[in-house]
């Protein structure tokens, strides 16, 4: 398909929003079309389950008059008079609110970049079910794996089309591919699961359905007659898997809305020492291939890479316009659409490798908690109280030794980010990435 020309009708539609909603009163607006298509095939035990396809194409349009804002949606083909009047009359009577509005005409991105996100590969029904068998068949074809959770494969597209009152217009479109496989080890009430998948914008960048149905297949059989481990103080070092979801903390953390409204533990924090020396964090939104990359930002802003956090010091909130202005600052373009409303997000964020590999964080370790999963909701953004679920492997002597499950590891982010130490095995292809990280002083709480 012809990504461009599809396009086409979306330009013309959110460009028609903007003029109406100036005809209807609006001293300016913006407005967004999103595009989404998608197929995906599950199969379970050799069957499949289920096919599902999705398309569709939405528009949203947010007003502003002087101070006052008002947002509404709808789908595509809604007739724009309409929706502008009625965005209007909403923002008439709507409080006003000092910081909204539509970002400086000079932060606009003055063309857009080519992120190589879109990848013309039709991929059919039928390859899809094939590469999810075959994924099911690699994991199930693993000694010790009992039953099947299912597996799975998807093919879909996402695009964005944005124009502004004040001359912007542009648009993108990413495909996204996907694979993945869940299976049961054991049998009665010693069973456990696992699982694994790979996500990608290019087709041909996707793990063979083999390769991760035989991932699933070990990690569940490796999970096998877990123990208990005894409760006290813990090193741990975390899978990459879940360092990512710590990764995805800090970045909660320095989230420019949760700064402006005092429900973050660093809110005070800009400039100071957050980490430990060992961690610097960039985020990239124009990483060619990366999975959160954006040649603009949800209001038409070209951000820059920018290194959150400095051997541990913290130089950046993420900030969209209205949160920027909140706090008085400048929009560094991470403002990302959601609906008719604009937010601060991260793009591809990644915690940087440090020098050892991970088996060698292991090896110096007389004791400690491998840890491959967490569970819970923890984790207090206000004051960051850090208390989980978990599962993983024990360590003694440099290696790690049997399964443990059923317990919980606690401490506080503030120290935790400050005792961490990143291994050098960064896996970028995530929107949110992080290597293997040591945390020292843990609690776990066990038998």
């Amino acid at each position: 398909m012809d990504a461009t020309l599809e396009a086409a009708s979306l330009i013309d539609r959110v460009s028609a929003l903007v003029e109406a909603a100036k005809a209807a009163g609006a001293d300016a607006a913006d407005a967004v079309a999103v595009r989404g298509r998608s197929t995906s095939v599950s199969v379970r035990l050799g069957k499949v389950e289920s096919t599902n396809a999705s398309e569709g194409d939405d528009v949203s349009l947010r007003v502003f008059v002087g101070r006052r804002v008002a947002s509404v949606s709808a789908t595509a083909a809604s007739d724009p008079k309409v929706l502008a009047e009625r965005a209007v009359a909403m923002a008439k009577v709507s409080p006003e609110d000092p910081y909204q509005g539509l970002a400086d005409a000079a932060l606009l991105a003055k063309s857009v970049r080519d992120l190589d996100l879109y990848d013309q590969t039709v991929v059919s029904a039928d390859r899809l079910k094939e590469d999810a068998l075959a994924a099911e068949e690699a994991a199930l074809a693993v000694a010790g794996v009992t039953n099947s959770s299912g597996s799975g494969a998807s093919a879909g597209l996402g695009g964005l089309v944005l124009a502004t009152s004040h001359g912007f217009l542009g648009q993108y479109v990413g495909t996204r591919f996907s694979r993945s496989a869940s299976v049961i080890a054991g049998e009665g009430t010693r069973m456990e699961r696992d699982y694994d998948f790979s996500s990608r914008l290019h087709f041909s960048d996707l793990d063979t359905p083999e390769a991760i149905g035989r991932s699933a297949g070990d990690r569940a059989v490796r999970r096998l007659n877990p123990r208990k481990a005894a409760t006290g103080e813990v090193t741990v070092v975390f899978d990459p898997r879940v360092a990512r979801g710590i990764a995805g903390h800090l970045a909660g953390a320095i989230n420019g809305a949760s700064v402006a409204r005092k429900t973050s533990f660093l809110r005070d924090m800009m400039g100071k020492q957050v980490a430990s020396s060992a961690i610097t964090v960039i985020d990239e939104p124009a990483r060619r291939r990366g999975q959160a990359s954006r040649p603009f930002d949800g209001e038409g802003v070209d951000g820059p890479t920018l290194t959150m956090v400095d051997k541990g010091v913290l130089n950046h909130w993420f900030l969209s316009t209205s949160a920027a202005r909140e706090l008085g600052l400048t929009t560094n373009g991470r403002g990302a659409r959601g609906g008719s409303s604009v937010s601060p997000s991260s793009t591809n964020l990644s915690i940087e490798p440090g020098e050892e590999t991970p088996e060698a964080l292991i090896r110096a370790l007389k004791t400690g908690f491998y840890v491959t999963e967490v569970f819970g909701q923890g984790v207090d953004m206000v004051t960051g109280e850090y208390s989980r679920g978990a599962s993983g492997f024990w360590i003694e002597n440099g290696e790690l030794t049997y399964p443990v499950s059923e317990v919980t590891i606690a401490s506080n982010l503030k120290d935790m980010f400050l005792r961490m130490e990143p291994a050098s095995d960064l896996d970028r292809n995530y929107g949110t990435a992080a290597p293997t990280l040591l945390i020292e002083g843990m609690t776990l709480a066990g038998s």
